[in-house]
């Protein structure tokens, strides 16, 4: 017999509990149990009126947005009618059948306001770290560093050259990033070559291969125990400025988290000298990181690593035997130049192989060759092998960021807006991976999950 749907309504009154529809596997519940919003109000506090309407939670909307970036929804206005009608989404955002989601414009309104000035979502993100490193998936042992490569939300085509004023806005029809792009440029920051009058802060960059675009770099500093994200910092899609952030995230997670790492790992764009020093001679951190190095030849003649180094001569000695002095002058690129006699070379056997074509033979050596010196003896050993494998682990939370958090193209603008949502989906992928980590028992560190 076929059945039929009863159209009329039953009972006038229903007895509804969220939290029983809501499944026990749900990712939303794994996550429900790390987070702690507890201190949110204190620390924004200050930047709320004591009078006045009641504002909406701040708690409910960084709920909202974490439900955004952990579950992949990219669009504000999309997220709040999900929240409508997802039942598991009211239960996360503590939100009853009856009770209003709030319009997608309170949250920017939120950002450019209150947010920004309290660093809010800096406070969420460390808040999670903290949580992370209570629940023993921080180690502090060995962090890895690396940078990745995020389209901003800017035309390509609409770009000036540095030097061509005739298409920028005027100052009162100017937007908020060409405002924080300006204020930059007062403070001592050098313009790009191209600049876009979407937002200029973001750099013109084919690092990805093809087509050039406007972009900015995400550099995470992880723990390569468990692959949690101990720092974030936004920059221009710029190499000098993914390097810098280096020094800037480990300092910060010392000083938030009283956490240094032993080992630092990197690619070749961390092996700089000047960097390489400042972890051996500052901070005391073993670089597992390849050292930048250019001194080999590739023409047949003789390399700077066939010269023999005399420390306590403070001289380099050829394979002939000759005697390479520098006069201590140390050059705008921080290094000595070590040259041998003329009439030394003059009579050389060795000289088509060492200096054809000059009169003698020159090797420049950085000041900080020590540190250098460093890094090429800690390659040799098997943890720096290991390391080479633990590095992954950062572009497999960049993979995981692009692909299912989809965050391959910026919807905010400018330095700032790049800040937040870089924030905003790290604290995402450590409360995802810490959520299952937790659900699944105690974890093996050092062995990769996937969130």
């Amino acid at each position: 017999m076929m059945g039929r749907q009863d159209e009329g309504q039953d009972q006038l009154f229903y007895r509804f509990n969220l939290d029983e529809l809501v499944p026990q596997n749900h990712l939303l519940r794994h996550i429900d149990r790390v987070l702690d919003l507890s201190g949110l109000r204190a620390h924004l506090a200050p930047y709320y009126s004591t009078i006045g309407r009641p504002s909406v939670d701040p708690e409910l909307m960084i709920r909202m947005l974490l439900i955004g970036y952990c579950l992949g929804i990219r669009s504000e206005r999309r997220l709040c009618e999900e929240v409508q009608l997802n039942l598991a989404y009211r239960w996360f955002c503590r939100l009853s059948l009856e009770d209003t989601v709030p319009d997608h414009s309170t949250f920017s309104k939120a950002r450019h306001g209150r947010f920004r000035e309290s660093d809010a979502l800096r406070y969420v993100f460390e808040q999670v770290v903290e949580r992370c490193i209570e629940e023993h998936l921080v180690g502090g042992s060995g962090f890895a560093i690396d940078a990745s490569v995020v389209r901003a939300d800017a035309n390509r085509y609409r770009a000036l050259n540095r030097d061509n004023d005739d298409g920028w806005p005027t100052p009162n029809r100017s937007t908020r990033p060409v405002r924080e792009y300006l204020d930059a440029l007062d403070d001592g920051v050098k313009p790009a070559k191209r600049i876009s009058t979407t937002d200029p802060a973001a750099r013109w960059t084919a690092a990805p291969g093809g087509p050039a675009f406007f972009a900015y770099s995400t550099n995470y500093l992880i723990d390569v125990d468990a692959g949690i994200i101990v720092d974030v910092e936004p920059t221009p899609a710029f190499k000098t400025d993914e390097v810098n952030a280096t020094k800037t995230m480990i300092d910060r997670v010392e000083s938030r988290f009283a956490m240094k790492p032993e080992r630092l790992i990197g690619d070749t764009a961390y092996g700089t000298a000047e960097l390489l020093s400042w972890m051996v001679d500052e901070k005391g951190i073993e670089p597992h990181v390849p050292v930048w190095d250019k001194s080999a030849r590739t023409d047949g003649s003789l390399s700077r690593s066939d010269f023999t180094w005399d420390e306590q001569a403070n001289v380099y000695r050829c394979p002939g035997g000759k005697t390479l002095r520098t006069t201590g002058r140390v050059t705008r690129d921080k290094t000595l130049i070590y040259r041998s006699k003329n009439r030394e070379c003059a009579g050389c056997a060795l000289k088509s192989k060492c200096c054809p074509n000059t009169p003698q033979r020159k090797i420049t050596r950085s000041v900080y060759e020590a540190a250098r010196e460093v890094a090429r003896r800690i390659a040799e050993t098997p943890a720096y092998q290991q390391s080479r494998r633990d590095r992954k682990k950062v572009e497999m939370l960049f993979g995981h960021m692009k692909r299912i958090l989809k965050l391959d193209r910026l919807r905010l603008r400018g330095i700032t807006g790049a800040n937040d949502e870089f924030l905003l989906a790290a604290a995402a992928q450590n409360l995802r991976r810490m959520a299952l980590w937790l659900s699944r028992g105690p974890p093996h560190l050092g062995v990769s999950v996937s969130v």
